[in-house]
């Protein structure tokens, strides 16, 4: 069974808005609704936002909903110049930009005591969409400040919880697919740009969402 990890609810309706809800309960705190869409049943999980809802909802999903693969999509802050507003990514990479060892252990912004690398790699295999490297942190701000680390880390998107659900995709080994489309673009007026613009981004993704689906069992799930 696929099953969504989303933040926040419009998200969530990105999907839920076209799918037919079988059942909807709540477990751990978290709601959950156990539908079909285009013909391919999924399970959803309203994880809340942030990094520690998103670590904890993934968790959700894998160990009581027993998810063969998990999938993640919503909202992203673009960082670099192939983020366009309102377009859809499919993100490739993600590493946590506020998770910083470097002064005890040496190592590069983002990576864990138990990694090489400050990055996960999220599933392969041919899309419809660009790919995109995800930059994850617990703020969302309209300043600029960030834009030195997030250039350096590559990073093409921002957000608040994908790669907090990358990290327990990669420990317990679960496939993850994750989709963002583009609903500011990070600097001084990214939060007025949120505000007028998340309503379009929200539309292109409903509109995607059965490539996006569709992608995610044709890797067999």
């Amino acid at each position: 069974m696929l099953v969504a990890v989303i933040a926040m609810q419009k998200e969530a309706d990105a999907l839920l808005s076209q799918a037919r809800v079988k059942r909807g309960y709540t477990l751990c705190g978290k709601q959950i609704f156990e539908s079909a869409a285009f013909g391919i049943p999924f399970s959803l999980v309203l994880a809340g936002i942030g990094k520690t809802n998103a670590a904890a909802a993934a968790m959700l999903a894998v160990h009581a909903l027993q998810a063969e693969a998990l999938l993640n999509f919503g909202l992203a802050g673009g960082v670099s110049p192939q983020a366009e507003l309102c377009e859809t990514f499919r993100v490739t990479r993600a590493v946590q930009y506020d998770f910083d060892l470097s002064e005890i252990n040496g190592t590069a912004v983002g990576t864990l005591n138990e990694y090489a690398t400050p990055y996960f790699t999220l599933t392969g295999g041919k899309s419809a969409f660009a790919g995109a490297v995800l930059a994850t942190g617990d703020r969302f701000t309209s300043t600029a400040a960030d834009l030195p680390l997030l250039h350096s880390l590559g990073a093409d998107l921002r957000d608040m919880e994908g790669a907090a659900i990358a990290h327990v995709a990669a420990f317990t080994g679960t496939p993850l697919y994750m989709y963002k489309a583009v609903s500011d673009c990070v600097g001084a007026e990214s939060v007025h740009e949120y505000e007028r613009m998340q309503g379009c981004a929200l539309q292109a993704l409903a509109g995607n969402m059965r490539t996006i689906l569709e992608e995610c069992y044709g890797r067999g799930i």
